[in-house]
């Protein structure tokens, strides 16, 4: 499985967020600087999260964006799914029914093992990002990131800041 780069935009983007104080929102550009990235590309992250209610917008020069909930109350999950969508990661066509030894008419009772198998990690995977909040995720930047990578990271984000 192959994520779209946008789901890593989306989830260091928000990590910013979380960090913006009450009423403050930053715009795509600044966000776009910051993580080096074509603001055009970047948008659309954006507005998959807008639209799935992840982040406020608001227009104007001191417009952009900040996280609609506490980040303690975002996870990884929401954030992937408002990029890449709800559906499966394995879809199964049951190409077992083409096997020419099946007498005509046999019906299963059940999903393929195949199906079963890759819905089972579907779900083991989603069940990981579901568990992870973008406030831990904040937590660990903050115990990895040098101390004054960190600081002077805020400080630039706040100047940019609406």
């Amino acid at each position: 499985m192959i994520l779209k780069s946008q789901v890593e935009w989306a989830l260091h983007c928000c990590a910013i967020l979380a960090g913006l104080p009450e009423g403050r929102y930053l715009s795509t550009k600044a966000l776009a600087e910051l993580h080096g990235l074509p603001k055009e590309y970047l948008s659309k992250a954006l507005q998959s999260l807008s639209q799935a209610s992840l982040v406020d917008t608001t227009l104007g020069p001191s417009g952009g964006y900040r996280l609609a909930r506490p980040s303690s109350e975002i996870n990884f999950l929401d954030i992937v799914e408002a990029v890449e969508g709800k559906a499966r990661s394995f879809t199964c066509t049951n190409i077992r029914e083409n096997n020419p030894c099946r007498p005509a008419g046999y019906c299963d009772s059940k999903p393929c093992a195949v199906a079963r198998v890759m819905w089972e990690a579907d779900e083991a995977w989603r069940d990981t990002l579901r568990r992870v909040r973008l406030s831990d995720l904040v937590g660990t930047l903050s115990e990895e990131v040098p101390p004054d990578i960190w600081r002077d990271t805020f400080e630039w984000v706040l100047k940019r800041a609406g």
